[in-house]
């Protein structure tokens, strides 16, 4: 007897280091006869060419693993996979360094400019896209964020079965990150400093402003070096919103070099790669949920006034 694969346990094969994504066909009032026409109305944001071209590259897939053409007809409440690629990405000439695996964890340095998951610019050229395909690993998660104008470490979980672990260490605070910056210096600001302020949304959608109300952020900033006209910045926040130490920094009229958000937005070629933000991750410490040691790693990359 023929052995099969159960449809209900199918699950795609990475490609190139790209997970497949799901997509569940739903059923609606407007009747489609096949799937290439429910995806061009469902993802307008998605050409009906590049649907076209997924289908004729054998990217979409039903559940059974079989390969799906634009002919194939819709069937309501089911689900198919498709893989994402991009025909044109800008290459990111900055390599991720492995600083330590185990078991459950990955943990990793990574350069300036280099967005840690895919986006609508980005698959291949993305951290964690890279790290797949260098450790053949199609569970590896993110188990925070970094922007990617911002260089340091980054946490990722190995396997589904302990993510959960990491991911409530960071949601209890029980993780201390140290950040190091260059920005300008203010002789009539008296270091160590405290500042907690309010963040919200800011316009446009991907920024942040500070606002009126009860403090949603904290960040403790001390002074390691300074030249008189620039200083180096240890920054410690207690809290991990949003480009937070960027408008912490902005707040006190010392904004970060190079930052293209703050104070006003400067919209830069992708491909341009002569001025990162001077941001980085340095140190991460926590006691391991898992093995139940105090682990610490530090960057290897370094700021220079």
């Amino acid at each position: 007897m023929k052995n099969t694969v159960p449809i209900l346990d199918y699950v795609p094969p990475m490609r190139d280091g790209v997970t497949a994504s799901k997509v569940f066909l739903q059923k609606t009032d407007q009747t489609f006869n096949t799937i290439f026409e429910y995806l061009t109305v469902h993802f307008p944001h998605i050409s009906r060419t590049e649907w076209q071209q997924r289908f004729d590259d054998q990217l979409i897939i039903d559940m059974a693993g079989q390969c799906l053409n634009i002919n194939s007809p819709f069937q309501a409440n089911t689900h198919i996979y498709y893989y994402r690629f991009l025909a044109h990405e800008t290459h990111v000439p900055f390599q991720e360094k492995i600083l330590f695996e185990n078991d459950d964890l990955l943990v990793v340095d990574k350069p300036h400019f280099l967005t840690i998951s895919p986006t609508g610019q980005y698959v291949q050229e993305t951290l964690l896209v890279r790290l797949k395909k260098t450790t053949g690993n199609p569970d590896l998660t993110p188990i925070h964020r970094l922007d990617r104008e911002t260089a340091g470490i980054v946490l990722f979980s190995k396997r589904p079965e302990t993510r959960g672990l990491y991911q409530q260490m960071f949601a209890d605070r029980k993780v201390a990150k140290t950040y190091h910056a260059i920005a300008p210096y203010r002789a009539d600001l008296k270091f160590p400093y405290s500042l907690s302020l309010r963040l919200d949304k800011g316009e446009p959608f991907y920024t942040m402003q500070v606002i009126e109300g009860e403090n949603n952020s904290h960040t403790d900033i001390e002074v390691l070096e300074c030249n008189g006209q620039w200083a180096k910045y240890l920054l410690k926040p207690s809290t991990g919103k949003q480009h937070q130490l960027r408008v912490h920094l902005n707040w006190l009229n010392i904004p970060i070099k190079n930052d293209p958000f703050y104070p006003v937005i400067q919209h830069k070629n992708d491909a341009d790669f002569t001025q990162p933000l001077q941001l980085l991750a340095k140190e991460i410490h926590f006691k391991d949920p898992i093995i139940g040691e105090n682990l610490h790693f530090c960057s290897e990359f370094e700021l220079t006034l």
